[in-house]
C-alpha cells in the first residue's frame, strides 16, 4: 500500500523581521482530506504561517511542500493547487451573487459555458439559489461567507485555507459554515482553518497545532490535547453532612466544600476510574445524591500550553 503523502508539509520553519523571530523551526504535517486548526494568542505566529504557506510573503528558513510542490521552485503550481479565504468577506457587495461567481470564472480564465454551469452548481452547493439574482450587499453575513466560499471554489482548489472565517456570525451563520466546510472535507478537500472559537476548532478539526510567541508548543486531536491536560475531576453532590464527611475519609486528593455539600474528585473521567470511586464509596456506605464528570475542554488546554486564560475578545 502506497502512503498518501501530506497535503502540507513544513519543516523547520523560520520567519523573522530583523531581530525580531515571529517563527521558530515550525514542524507541521497535515494529511490530506482533514481539516488542521492553528491556535494561539495574538501575535502567536498563526497569520504569518498562513501567508508563508499561500506563498504571500518569504520565509527565512525551512522547508515547505504544499500540494506536493515544492513552495520555492513550484510557486505557481502551490497557487493553482490553493484557495485562500481570509478574514474578511472578498465578496463585491454592488455584484450579485452569481455576478460575483462568473467574475471568478474569467478571473480563472473559464470558458463562458463552463463558467455559467459552475456558477448554477456552486449557489446550489451553497444554498443560494434563491439570493442569486440579489446584490451580494443586502445578504446576511453567513451568506456572504457562503458566498466567499464559492468563491474559492471556482478553482477547483484541493486545499483552502481559511482565516477566522465565522468572526463576527450569529450561532446560526457560523453552524451553516460549518456544515459547508465539512462538506468540502467529505469530497477531498484539506481545510488549514485558523480561528478565534476554541468551539470551532473542537466542532471541526481533526488534528490541531497551538503557536506560542512563534514556537510550536503542542499538536495533535483535539482529544489526545485534552488528555494531556490536568484538571479532570468528578464532582460529588450530598445531601446529607456524615455522607460528604464519610466519602472525604475515603478518597484521597479530593476538595472538600462544606457550604454546597460537594467533593471534586481529581480524575480522567473513564470508566475505570469511574467504577472504582463508586465501588470506594459502596464500601464506605456513601449516598451520593449525583455526580457529575468534568474532563479538559480546549480553553482548559489553552490555558495549560500558554499560561493565559482566554478572554471572549482574544483571538486565538
Amino acid at each position: 500500500m502506497t502512503d498518501i503523502p501530506p497535503a502540507i508539509r513544513v519543516t523547520g520553519l523560520r520567519k523573522s523581521y530583523g531581530e525580531k523571530v515571529v517563527l521558530a523551526h515550525v514542524d507541521l504535517d497535515v494529511p490530506a482530506g482533514t481539516i488542521f486548526a492553528l491556535l494561539g494568542p495574538n501575535g502567536a505566529g498563526k497569520t504569518t504561517t498562513v501567508q508563508i504557506l499561500s506563498t504571500l510573503i518569504e520565509r527565512s528558513g525551512g522547508d515547505v511542500a504544499v500540494a506536493g510542490h515544492d513552495l520555492d521552485t513550484e510557486p505557481d503550481a502551490v497557487r493553482a493547487a490553493i484557495g485562500v479565504t481570509g478574514q474578511f468577506s472578498a465578496v463585491d457587495g454592488l455584484l450579485t451573487g452569481r455576478e460575483n461567481l462568473l467574475l471568478m470564472a474569467d478571473l480563472r480564465h473559464l470558458a463562458r459555458g463552463e463558467g455559467r454551469r459552475l456558477a448554477d452548481e456552486l449557489l446550489e452547493r451553497f444554498d443560494l439559489v434563491e439570493a442569486a439574482g440579489t446584490p451580494a450587499g443586502t445578504y446576511s453575513g453567513g451568506m456572504r461567507r457562503r458566498l466567499d466560499l464559492a468563491m474559492t471554489l471556482v478553482g477547483d482548489p484541493r486545499i483552502i485555507f481559511l482565516d477566522e472565517p465565522t468572526t463576527g456570525l450569529d450561532p446560526r451563520s457560523r453552524r451553516a459554515v460549518w456544515a459547508a466546510v465539512r462538506a468540502l472535507v467529505a469530497d477531498g478537500v484539506t481545510i488549514f482553518l485558523t480561528t478565534q472559537y476554541l468551539e470551532e476548532a473542537d466542532q471541526l478539526a481533526d488534528r490541531i497545532a497551538v503557536l506560542d510567541h512563534g514556537v510550536l508548543v503542542a499538536q495533535g486531536s483535539p482529544e489526545e490535547l485534552k488528555r494531556r491536560t490536568p484538571g479532570g475531576h468528578v464532582r460529588l453532590r450530598f445531601t446529607d453532612p456524615g455522607d460528604l464527611a464519610r466519602a472525604a475519609g475515603a478518597v484521597e486528593g479530593a476538595r472538600r466544600d462544606d457550604e454546597a455539600l460537594t467533593l471534586e474528585v481529581p480524575g480522567d473521567g473513564g470508566v475505570a476510574s469511574l467504577r472504582a470511586l463508586l465501588d470506594r464509596l459502596d464500601t464506605a456506605a456513601v449516598e451520593v445524591a449525583d455526580l457529575t464528570v468534568h474532563t479538559p475542554d480546549l480553553d482548559d488546554v489553552f490555558l495549560a500550553l500558554t499560561g493565559r486564560v482566554r478572554t471572549e475578545k482574544e483571538t486565538v
